[in-house]
């Protein structure tokens, strides 16, 4: 993807730079070591800070933020920083517990920033569901983003959000032409409800690869909370064990290091 720099600065904690723009994805800047509760009798501890102080990281024009109401997503500091951005685009009830710059999408759903001497960027919402079927009571609404503007030549830019993978996030690979997807995975589990997942398996990435076909996977959402249970080395053995025109499509991002997707 050209003119395109991508920071991972820590979890699902992401800075996208393109034409001009900065657009920060899913806000966490507090310091580790404290334990957040989730609700419903779930909750986790922040091990690791981010690898980019959020000073380093203003300013922000916008925030795209797959779901408010979990602290491993938007923390204390996070949330702090949302009334600096120009914009914040996240669920619908989001934007309604948020107010201020917040708006509201649904799966499905586009919006446009605007700016002068800027790209306009066309922003989808895309399907996501923060558990097993049925949850979405519990777990609360999620979204992904899809970034389309002028000069891309491979496709869209794709953030999952935390989701796991069901026919919804299939239903991206009919839709979209994808050139990077930033993948949201971690296999998020907890001690009361068991085996349940709450955001993709490394299987899971691989099979949405195997339809997706975009041209490069980074993955984010995977270390520095203990409520992530697949980190790097899961998802590399998972990738390793895939055909190989899937295997190429993973890519790392150092933390805290500008980088240019591959392709």
């Amino acid at each position: 993807m050209k003119d395109v720099r991508i920071t991972h600065i820590g979890g699902p904690t992401v800075l996208v730079e393109v034409g001009g723009w900065r657009l920060l994805v899913d806000p966490t800047f507090d310091a580790p070591g404290r334990r957040y509760a989730f609700g419903w009798g779930t909750s986790s501890r922040k091990l690791t800070g981010p690898a980019v102080p959020v000073a380093d990281v203003l300013p922000v024009d916008v925030v795209l933020l797959s779901h408010d109401h979990h602290a491993d997503n938007l923390d204390e500091a996070g949330r702090a920083l949302l009334p600096a951005a120009g914009v914040v685009l996240t669920t619908k009830p989001g934007a309604g517990r948020l107010g201020g710059a917040a708006r509201g999408l649904r799966a499905g759903s586009r919006t446009e920033l605007a700016a002068p001497g800027r790209p306009t960027i066309e922003v989808t919402a895309t399907p996501a569901r923060h558990g097993p079927p049925l949850s979405r009571p519990v777990a609360g609404a999620v979204i992904g983003f899809a970034l389309r503007w002028d000069g891309q030549d491979a496709g869209v830019l794709w953030i999952s959000g935390d989701t796991v993978l069901f026919r919804g996030v299939r239903e991206v690979a009919e839709r979209l032409d994808v050139d990077t997807a930033l993948l949201h995975l971690g296999g998020v589990r907890f001690p009361v409800t068991g085996p349940l997942r709450y955001s993709m398996t490394a299987r899971q990435a691989v099979r949405l690869c195997e339809v997706l076909r975009p041209r490069t996977v980074i993955p984010v959402h995977y270390e520095g909370w203990s409520h992530f249970r697949q980190g790097r080395a899961a998802i590399e053995a998972e990738f390793d064990r895939a055909p190989a025109d899937v295997r190429a499509l993973l890519h790392w991002l150092p933390l805290g290091v500008p980088a240019e997707p591959a392709g």
